[in-house]
């Protein structure tokens, strides 16, 4: 036996430890199903700047984003400057978050249209857009305020989050935003990884002794990158 594995227990044992912890996340999902009711009832602010992005078929606005349907989850993708120009991939922990959207038909089932939104140019968006065989819809914000206004780019750097819209015909509103660690609920690879005995495999989580364990987050890679060095993270 491996070290730091788990300890080995008869069925009978295995069945009323496993019966304990059903019983608390029956508890946690009740808690996340009432956060998410208070999401629900969150006011809202209306945008009233007149957006155009950069998409593949020319111009478009804020309200072309929806799709005409009414409502709009958008994805701030960190891919914006670096010394000596703009990089040629965008940011690695970004890059794993549109690898586990799914496919958007379901999405378009409940009225709600998804898209990305980075600071690079088109041009360097469509380039790494095929490089990793996304299909997400993807604009540039190179040429408006978008990014700044919505805080994502500040004197500090780039940061990445995920932002809500509705619409009244015309009339949109923004009704949510999180970003950190805030924007794992998109994502499929933390939550699979949290019901393994090895976990994330990251320091900071309560872990038995033993167990692998490294820094957060230099596991990261693009999906075509691992096997290869580490890079610099979003270059």
């Amino acid at each position: 036996m491996k070290p730091g594995f788990p300890e080995v227990v008869d069925q009978a044992t295995w069945q009323k430890h496993l019966d304990a912890i059903t019983v608390k996340e029956k508890a946690v999902t009740k808690t996340l199903d009432a956060l998410a009711a208070e999401r629900r009832r969150l006011p809202m602010v209306r945008i009233d700047t007149p957006y155009t992005f950069d998409s593949p078929k020319g111009r478009v606005t804020l309200l072309d984003l929806f799709e005409g349907r009414t409502q709009l989850i958008v994805y701030h993708f960190m891919f914006a400057p670096s010394v000596g120009g703009w990089p040629t991939a965008g940011c690695v922990g970004c890059s794993l978050q549109i690898d586990q959207i799914g496919h958007l038909a379901h999405l378009h089932a409940r009225d709600t249209s998804f898209t990305a939104v980075s600071l690079a140019p088109l041009e360097n968006i469509e380039m790494y857009k095929k490089r990793m065989g996304w299909a997400v819809p993807w604009v540039s914000s190179a040429n408006n305020t978008f990014n700044k206004d919505f805080g994502l780019t500040t004197d500090k750097g780039e940061d990445h989050g995920l932002s809500v819209f509705i619409r009244d015909g015309d009339a949109m509103y923004r009704t949510y935003f999180t970003h950190a660690r805030g924007t794992e609920s998109i994502g499929t690879v933390w939550s699979l990884l949290d019901v393994t005995p090895l976990g994330r495999q990251e320091k900071w989580q309560d872990t038995p002794e033993g167990r692998l364990q490294g820094e957060p987050y230099t596991w990261w890679r693009r999906h075509d990158e691992y096997g290869k060095a580490p890079g610099c993270g979003c270059s």
